[in-house]
């Protein structure tokens, strides 16, 4: 028994002031942790001495098992007191220095909230200012403690034992590639689903999960619209078409109306090719006039179809806004076109009133009796 502890003795470390060695945490108590340094006795590691930020419990930082630097701080027969935080500030300053270099993201643990923001331990004291913590405001930072978070170095001043670390940086450029890949997914004629977040008076922006398109005003509706709340409200989900996709600026162009059953989808009955329908001149071009014979459905009066005499352009005969009766020549929903005529209306009521003022010659009176008749009165005479 005697011949063990002498062996053991002689096989255990020789350790000095300011040494750094390594030891396996044995156990755990409110305030020190003790350690198995391979020394003839077991170092103490105060709560103190545990992190370069203030913590409650040594259990905030350190597990029995775990496997920690230390640095002798004092010794006597009666005890070894060892320290984790003068070693980590140590080799932390040239680590935070490469991480800030090269912009690396990597995990900290918040192990205080305090006035202004976050304490993380990363070796030394590291802050995280509130207004680097989220994209968003917070109100209440308490939630944030113990919480495991994802940073970048943005400032260090060792000289003043200064780290300043940001969540809200990586958080931002997470969402910058979300947005990027999303952007590169969307083609123009794609139809999918998105949200309402936001109206303008000139239109609608849409959240398709990472980036934002703009329905504009013109194509919420067939319909006129005069502000887009007639239509959407913030938070519907919407089916939209994309019409266009500038990915140099970030832009989408996005149709609500594209993707819902059309005016030419659901003529009445009553607009049909050889019928004879009222409409409104909605504008006029050199070739000639646009009828709307229903809601929303345009055809094309063109010029050598307003009128049996000949006319030099449409205003000649008609104006924008007014009423005009048609006749469809022919009709082609599928092209969403119509071929319209004034013409052929006028020719029609002509024909009409020739009809109505010299009727059909009576059974057995023709127009030489009449004159025969007219020749003996004169000879009477």
């Amino acid at each position: 028994m005697t011949e063990e502890m002498n062996t053991s003795l002689e096989e255990a470390k020789v350790l000095v002031i300011g040494e750094i060695t390594e030891g396996t945490v044995l156990k755990i108590e409110d305030k020190l942790a003790i350690l198995d340094v391979k020394y003839k006795q077991d170092a103490i590691l105060p709560i103190n001495e545990v992190s370069n930020v203030a913590v409650d419990h040594v259990s905030d930082v350190l597990q029995v098992g775990d496997r920690v630097t230390v640095k002798v701080l004092a010794m006597s027969d009666e005890q070894l007191t060892v320290s984790k935080k003068a070693v980590d500030s140590v080799s932390s300053w040239s680590e935070l220095h490469a991480k800030l270099e090269s912009q690396e993201v990597f995990s900290v643990t918040v192990l205080d909230v305090v006035k202004g923001g976050l304490v993380a331990d990363v070796g030394v004291r590291g802050f995280i200012p509130a207004s680097m913590v989220d994209t968003a405001f917070i109100d209440d930072f308490s939630s944030f403690k113990n919480k495991t978070l994802t940073v970048k170095v943005v400032e260090l001043d060792q000289e003043k034992n200064r780290v300043i670390l940001s969540h809200r940086i990586v958080l931002e450029e997470e969402e910058a590639a979300k947005k990027q890949n999303r952007l590169s997914a969307l083609e123009p004629g794609q139809v999918i689903t998105g949200t309402v977040r936001r109206m303008t008076n000139f239109g609608a922006f849409v959240d398709l999960g990472g980036i934002d398109g703009l329905v504009h005003i013109s194509q919420l509706s067939y319909q006129r619209v005069e502000h887009p709340s007639e239509v959407v409200e913030e938070g519907q989900e919407v089916a939209v078409k994309v019409l266009s996709v500038d990915r140099d600026n970030d832009r989408v162009s996005l149709s609500i109306k594209d993707v819902q059953p059309g005016p030419w989808a659901s003529l009445p009955a009553t607009i049909a090719s050889g019928a004879i329908v009222t409409g409104t001149v909605k504008r006029l071009t050199t070739f000639g006039a646009f009828v709307e014979v229903a809601p929303n459905v345009e055809g094309l009066v063109h010029i050598s179809e307003m009128s049996s005499r000949h006319i030099g352009k449409p205003s000649e005969v008609v104006s924008v806004g007014e009423t005009v009766t048609v006749k469809i020549l022919e009709l082609t929903v599928a092209d969403k076109r119509m071929s319209l005529s004034m013409k052929a209306v006028e020719e029609a009521e002509n024909a009409a009133d020739i009809k109505e003022n010299f009727p059909k010659e009576e059974k057995g009176f023709s127009l030489g009796d009449m004159l025969g008749e007219q020749l003996k009165n004169l000879q009477r005479k």
